[in-house]
């Protein structure tokens, strides 16, 4: 599987955009939160040291990538995580995983072919030291 950037493929794309969402720890941190409970932008922007501007920003990035849904209620916008997107991002990594220990073991075994294996141990002694227990002279 190769993924390029900048592809027409529309699944290349929605790739680049999961985890280039992925990529940043406060997004991360979003996504964490909004995993285990909802949230307005305005509690998620206390959360973090920064402001309600950059904070509706990262939302936006997530929502884009689908990592997060938001939903207008009131005058309050609502975010909450979706765990079904995080199982595709899993998944794909899985596939690379796979893809790439398979090439890996692909080199192994090509590169064991291409190199002599070492010689095996001799199993023939190499010491000359007699091993005779007799007395070879008279000792008095």
């Amino acid at each position: 599987m190769v993924v390029h950037s900048g592809t027409a493929d529309p699944s290349a794309q929605r790739v680049d955009r999961l985890f280039h969402a992925l990529a940043d720890a406060t997004r991360r941190e979003i996504v964490a939160l909004t995993l285990v409970g909802e949230y307005s932008v305005t509690e998620l922007a206390g959360r973090f040291p920064m402001s309600f501007a950059a904070v509706q920003k990262h939302v936006a990035v997530l929502a884009d990538a689908g990592l997060v849904v938001k939903e207008r209620r009131g005058r309050e916008q609502r975010v909450r995580g979706d765990p079904d997107v995080l199982r595709e991002a899993r998944d794909l990594l899985d596939r690379l995983e796979a893809l790439w220990r398979g090439r890996l073991d692909r080199i192994a075994a090509l590169l064991d072919e291409a190199l002599p294996s070492p010689d095996p141990p001799s199993t023939t002694p190499t010491s000359t030291t007699p091993t005779s227990t007799t007395p070879t002279g008279d000792h008095r």
